[in-house]
């Protein structure tokens, strides 16, 4: 867990302070994406969980993370400090745990905080008194748990793209050719799926399904990942 720590550090001090010196804009330009400007276009169905407040809050975060995921190896590669890395104490696992725990907690952690500024934000825009919370909650927390699964599955899809990958540019590219060749099967899965199944189950079921799916994809990922992680071959690369 210490070696853990040490990467996720690394990995969220080069976020927040890119060089070392000045503060990214990156997450306030995110905070203020999900957390304000949608928000206040949306008003109050933003609270009630409309399709467009489910869908921003489920891709908007899978979408910065492929932004940035393709960095994790391969930007190290450019940078010519994976050698260095590489030749650290910090264990295999650690340095890939460390790598995915800091890109999901960081983005999904930025994801909450401006779920919770957009509920201020809808609020002071309407004047609702009392202050209305998300509803249903159920619903809400749903949406979280969704966003955080679809999250990993950003992050480790992108770190194994990113082990594989000899520039960012082309771990960027192949991810977002990954990204349109799933969002087709889906699309495609769904057109074969009998349209009575579909309107026999309730959104809650559904929802559940694309949350199991998720998370099984999500562990295949990881395992994949993990198992072409050798820090030998990467070396002699």
């Amino acid at each position: 867990m210490s070696d853990i720590w040490t990467i996720v550090w690394k990995e969220w001090r080069e976020s927040i302070f890119p060089g070392g010196k000045l503060v990214s804009l990156g997450p306030l330009f995110f905070i203020a994406l999900l957390g304000v400007i949608f928000p206040l276009i949306d008003r109050q169905g933003w609270l009630t969980l409309s399709t467009a407040m489910v869908l921003l809050s489920v891709f908007f975060p899978y979408y910065y993370i492929l932004v940035y995921i393709g960095d994790a190896f391969a930007g190290e590669r450019e940078r010519h400090t994976l050698a260095t890395l590489l030749a650290s104490r910090i264990s295999d696992r650690a340095i890939l745990w460390g790598k995915v725990i800091a890109t999901v907690s960081y983005i999904w952690g930025m994801a909450v905080i401006a779920s919770l500024l957009s509920m201020v934000v809808v609020n002071l825009a309407i004047g609702q008194r009392p202050w209305m919370f998300y509803t249903p909650v159920s619903g809400w927390s749903a949406i979280l748990i969704f966003s955080l699964l679809a999250c990993l599955l950003a992050a480790s899809s992108g770190i194994l793209v990113s082990l594989h990958s000899a520039t960012v540019r082309q771990a960027q590219q192949t991810l977002a050719l990954g990204s349109l060749a799933l969002f087709l099967v889906v699309y495609f899965a769904l057109r074969v799926v009998p349209s009575q199944l579909l309107l026999a189950m309730s959104s809650s079921q559904l929802f559940l399904i694309a949350m199991l799916v998720l998370a099984v994809i999500d562990a295949i990922l990881l395992a994949i990942s993990m198992a072409s992680f050798h820090r030998s071959h990467l070396i002699i690369n």
